[in-house]
């Protein structure tokens, strides 16, 4: 009975290792789905062309255009604080892959040109950032993902530091 179980043990191990191999290989995020395959986006050309995060949301500049300011600060006990300010625009999470409406989505955080986390508000709080230069940036998010850009350039920005 000892040696079933070992056995088992042994096969679980090996068959998730070959599956998160087999899900890297073929594209599959850790962000919970594969961003080449339209099916996984509803497989309706509708569902899918609002997941594309390659699309953007053109607005035209003007007192109401939106705009993006960040900070980020060394928290005191570990890690870094990221402060968002948004300028004409409203955080909206329960908007979240649903249709797009003027000023309102989330924001892409990005850490050296990766992507770290979507952000349903102003603050968030980074455990850890890689040593030497890092440029931390956030973008503006309509609800289907797609950048806002204002006049076709991005809503976004970014700041960088050095981190020892």
């Amino acid at each position: 009975m000892s040696r079933s179980l070992a056995l088992f043990a042994i096969g679980l191990v090996f068959g998730g290792g070959a599956g998160f191999v087999l899900a890297a290989g073929n594209g599959i995020t850790f962000d919970g789905h594969d961003h080449g395959d339209p099916a996984h986006h509803g497989g309706g050309h509708a569902e899918t062309m609002a997941h594309d995060h390659s699309r953007s949301v053109n607005l035209p500049a003007g007192p109401n255009a939106p705009g993006l300011e960040i900070a980020l600060t060394p928290d005191p006990m570990a890690g870094w604080n990221l402060q968002v300010l948004p300028q004409n625009f409203r955080f909206a999470p329960q908007n979240a892959s649903g249709e797009d409406a003027p000023g309102e989505g989330h924001a892409h955080v990005y850490v050296n040109g990766v992507k770290l986390s979507r952000l349903y508000g102003n603050w968030m709080h980074i455990p850890e950032l890689p040593k030497g230069e890092v440029e931390v940036e956030v973008s503006l998010n309509a609800n289907s993902h797609s950048a806002l850009t204002v006049d076709n350039e991005p809503v976004a920005a970014s700041v960088t530091v050095q981190v020892d």
